[in-house]
């Protein structure tokens, strides 16, 4: 499982995140995404944890936490959806239609 943080400080560092997380287990991995134009922090990460039990109990406590002056949001992550637009008749924008 995957934990959702979101609303954090642009300040917020991965570093910052771990020494949160480290609190409730073994943190495995921490990934703070970026724009691609500014490179600015998008106020927002994912943070694996060695096992579901610890990444339980850090939702459980962090969710709605006040930190770096910013209620936080934490939830466990939902599966990436594929957002590429379609077309009237079904298909993707992508794909090459033969009529």
């Amino acid at each position: 499982m995957t934990i959702y943080v979101g609303n954090l400080s642009y300040h917020a560092t991965e570093e910052d995140l771990r020494s949160v997380f480290a609190d409730y287990g073994e943190v495995k991995r921490v990934v703070l995404p970026t724009d691609r134009e500014t490179g600015r922090m998008r106020g927002f990460a994912f943070v694996e944890m060695k096992e579901d039990a610890q990444e339980d109990a850090a939702i459980t406590e962090l969710d709605g936490a006040e930190w770096m002056g910013r209620q936080l949001r934490v939830n466990k992550a939902k599966p990436r959806e594929d957002n590429r637009r379609e077309d009237s008749r079904g298909g993707s924008w992508s794909k090459k239609q033969d009529f």
